[in-house]
């Protein structure tokens, strides 16, 4: 399985989600890989948010070695899954798909939710990555069935 997490600018809540999936995974001897991208493309290269390494740092999770990359067209064909982190980043994804199937892949990550950017707010990163961990171990459960 190939799932790929996007959020805006690749450097909060998709490289949470990420890592978070990766890891719980690889616990469960899942053949997965796991990656992110940005709808937008000023972070390309960079390392995830300082504040996001280190609350995946404080769980056991090392997302230290991500780089942001962009997503574009090209992505569609290299993943089974793409969960996207809100409704802006979906309508951004689905613009770039070129056929049905492409966009029959894209999902929101927590179905008819959002998960909130907490680049604005030091203290949103917490309950983010509670969210985000609940929803992965969800993924996990419904996709390795």
């Amino acid at each position: 399985m190939k799932i790929l997490m996007v959020c805006l600018g690749n450097i909060c809540r998709s490289p949470l989600a990420h890592g978070i999936l990766q890891h719980v995974a690889d616990t469960k001897n899942l053949d997965w890989e796991i990656d992110s991208a940005g709808t937008g493309d000023w972070h390309v290269g960079h390392s995830p948010d300082r504040r996001s390494v280190a609350v995946a740092k404080k769980y056991g999770v090392d997302i230290s070695g991500q780089r942001a990359q962009h997503f574009t067209a090209e992505l569609f064909d290299n993943y089974d899954q793409i969960f996207v982190m809100d409704r802006q980043n979906y309508k951004d994804v689905i613009r770039l798909a070129h056929r049905e199937e492409q966009k029959a892949k894209v999902a929101l990550f927590l179905d008819d939710d959002i998960v909130p950017d907490p680049y604005y707010d030091d203290a949103m990163f917490e309950p983010v990555y509670a969210m985000v961990e609940k929803r992965c171990y969800d993924l996990i459960d419904k996709l390795s069935k």
